[in-house]
Formats: C-alpha cells, structure tokens, sequence
C-alpha cells in the first residue's frame, strides 16, 4: 500500500523588472516566500548544492544570484558555503583543484558570492560517507561526498537541465546525482555502459580523447571498442560522438 505524498509549495516570477526592482529583489522575494527566513540557521554550517559549470558554457546560475543566497543566510547567523562535487566525464570539474579554477573562471569566489567554496567529496573525489538508503530497490547505500554529510543545513540552489535520459533534471538531479561522489556517480552509473555499432564509427578517435577512464581503444578493424571493465558508464562517449555510433543498450531495448 503506498502511503500519500506531500504536495510542495511552488512560486513563480517572470524576468521582467521595473527600474527600481532588480531580479536579485525578485530572488530575495521568493526565498521569503519559500520559507528561507523560517530556517534554524543560528551557528550552523548551510551548504548551498548549486554546480559552478564547465568554463565556455552559460548554462549555470550566475554567482549573484548565489550570493542572494548566501546573504540571507549569514543575516540570520548561519554559516554558508557553496559547495559541488566532483564529475566523472574529461571537463575542468573532476577533482578539488581544476574544480575551483573552473568556478572562479566562471566568476565564483569569496568575494563575489560572500562566502567559501568547498568541493563536497575533498581533493580526488574520494572523501565521501556510505549513506543508507532505506527501502532502496537498487541501491541500499549512496556514497555521499563528506562535506555535505558534515553540513547542518542543506539548501539546492539549481536550475532545470536536460539529461538524455531523464528529460530534464532539477532539485531531484541537484541532490540525487550532484552530491554523489565519484564512487557514487560511478554506481549509478553502472548499469549502462554504452557500446559501439562498427559499422558506424569513421574512426575519428573523439570517443577516445573525451574517456577520462582510458576505456576506449581499437579494435582489429581500427573501429573504436569499449573496454566494459574499464568503463564507468558515464555517457560522455554517446553525447561526444557525432555519427551514432556509441549507444546506450537499455536505450535500445526500450525502444
């Protein structure tokens, strides 16, 4: 039998502003309205969940938006930082040190946001708290980067982002996928290691040069082979190549 579930309060705005009604007042307005200034933050650490993007693409909230955040939190004593975890696709987020040159690249800092950033699973992406699940049909247990579990408040700051098997991710994605650390997101992911069609690689060698796990090599006939071993079943290879030729087989099946 199942039991009911909640039904959450969602608010709305538009990005039109007057003159003297800036978007950041517009933000402030909803996290009122959304309960922020009724959160026991007095002398607790507040981890911010957002990502800081990949340097070159736009497809992130920008730090003043974080920032509004961040402000509203220290106002009522609490200790804020923005934190994120490591990735497991080639990018400049896959460890502490490229991760936090990314997000200053991308205009994240002490000073632009009013806070720290903290990579959530430490240095190599290995710091992470075996968390249980309880009545996890999968997964009994999700490895969770350290610095969050150590938090006392956790808030997700995201916005909506299309995924090729999910449709659109949002708060769910943020949390779910974004707070596991490598280990984590390696488990989730692998029950889907992609495979190659021969017949349709050309042998350009993309696949290859995007496989942070070195997976990918030749086979006999110079088309590209996926070691399923080596392979932590990321995606990165499927969305990278250009001729169709790497697929997922539980997206086929499904077809």
């Amino acid at each position: 039998m199942s039991t009911p579930q909640s039904v959450a309060d969602v608010y709305f705005t538009d990005m039109r502003c007057p003159m003297d009604y800036s978007l950041l007042t517009k933000m402030k307005k909803l996290l009122r309205a959304a309960g922020l200034d009724a959160l026991d933050v007095d002398g607790k650490f507040v981890a911010i969940k957002m990502h800081f993007g990949e340097p070159g693409n736009l497809a992130f909230l920008r730090p003043n938006f974080a920032r509004c955040v961040a402000d509203m939190i220290r106002e009522r004593g609490g200790l804020p930082f923005l934190t994120d975890c490591s990735t497991l696709y080639v990018g400049r987020r896959k460890h502490a040190l490229e991760h936090l040159a990314a997000a200053q690249e991308n205009g994240f800092s002490p000073l632009s946001v009013g806070c720290q950033l903290l990579i959530g699973d430490g240095l190599k992406g290995t710091d992470d708290v075996e968390v249980p699940v309880p009545n996890g049909e999968i997964f009994k247990t999700a490895r969770i980067g350290r610095t969050i579990m150590d938090a006392d408040v956790f808030i997700s700051l995201n916005h909506f982002k299309g995924h090729k098997r999910t449709g659109f991710g949002g708060a769910i994605k943020n949390v779910g996928m974004g707070c596991g650390s490598r280990a984590g997101k390696m488990a989730m992911h692998s029950c889907s290691k992609p495979v190659v069609t021969a017949e349709k690689c050309r042998s350009c060698g993309a696949c290859m040069r995007f496989c942070a796990q070195r997976a990918i090599g030749w086979d006999a006939q110079h088309k590209a082979s996926i070691d399923q071993e080596a392979c932590v079943g990321c995606g990165r290879c499927i969305g990278i190549c250009n001729h169709d030729a790497i697929f997922s087989p539980i997206d086929a099946a499904s077809d």
